[in-house]
């Protein structure tokens, strides 16, 4: 079996390097349309960042037991060369694509992805701003564990589509050159994404590709400045509140459900939904 080098972990020196050029540039070329750094902001990232990697050492048991079941129950195992590397990334991408779009359409996930979007600055810190777990998210790569990809070679390819979309958490790159634009994630594009205003919320899922996108109907061009964050700010930087307020506000909605149907819609319909109001977003559920 090929080794595969921990990517995200010796980028580590590289992303808080990357993040002080950025932090430099705006002390050096001020821009007031631009909301830059503010310093609670980013260590509250750079926490969620660290404890995101170290809830790992522990929690990514839950993938390790699903990955190896999973890969037992292949017909065929498939034995990874570094040549088909493309393809299994582009692959991953799809699937990745689905990923994504899950986790902001099922509120379960989600609980957990909300803490990438709980910022209201949009610069490289945010890129490392990760939930601290996601439990249940290693479904959407099931499919190709159960094709005969080895789990390690998957996440691997998973590793780097996030080191890829790192260099897209920013300002201070506008528009590219179309080709570039129509084809690949950009900045631009994951900036609308991370926009709370109607008409950017729940768009542009892709990780590196911004086909899948434009051909499941989720793609949005930026037009308008973007507002960062969710849809009713949380108001702190504590870690420990960012990481595990949703999954409060969940357990609260599941207790209060009046029958155990309204709980499973709850489980799997999109954030905001409530039985009075099915097709609406209460004003109070950040999104």
């Amino acid at each position: 079996m090929t080794e595969f080098p921990a990517l995200i972990r010796y980028s580590i020196p590289a992303f808080l390097l990357l993040m002080a050029v950025e932090m430099a540039s705006y002390r050096l070329l001020p821009d007031p349309d631009k909301a830059g750094y503010r310093a609670k902001d980013t260590m509250t990232s750079l926490a969620m960042g660290i404890g995101s990697e170290l809830f790992a050492l522990v929690l990514g048991l839950e993938y390790l037991l699903a990955y190896s079941a999973l890969y037992w129950l292949a017909p065929v195992k498939i034995s990874f060369e570094w040549w088909m590397l493309p393809g299994l990334l582009v692959a991953q991408d799809f699937f990745y694509y689905w990923r994504h779009r899950g986790h902001h359409v099922i509120r379960w996930f989600w609980a957990s992805h909300v803490v990438h979007h709980s910022s209201r600055h949009f610069n490289l810190s945010t890129a490392v701003r990760h939930s601290w777990f996601s439990p249940g998210g290693w479904i959407f790569y099931a499919p190709l564990v159960l094709i005969g990809f080895h789990p390690a070679a998957v996440l691997f390819c998973h590793s780097l589509n996030l080191l890829y979309q790192f260099w897209l958490h920013t300002e201070r790159i506008g528009k590219l050159a179309r080709p570039i634009e129509f084809l690949l994630v950009t900045p631009s594009h994951h900036r609308v994404h991370h926009g709370s205003q109607g008409g950017y919320l729940d768009r542009n899922f892709g990780g590196i590709l911004i086909i899948w996108d434009r051909m499941f109907g989720s793609y949005a061009e930026e037009i308008e400045v973007p507002r960062y964050g969710l849809t009713k700010d949380i108001r702190t930087f504590n870690p420990v509140r960012v990481a595990f307020h949703e999954w409060a506000a969940l357990a609260r909605d599941l207790w209060r459900a009046p029958t155990w149907a309204d709980r499973g819609r709850y489980l799997v319909n999109r954030p905001g939904w409530a039985p009075e109001t099915p097709r609406e977003r209460p004003a109070d559920v950040p999104r």
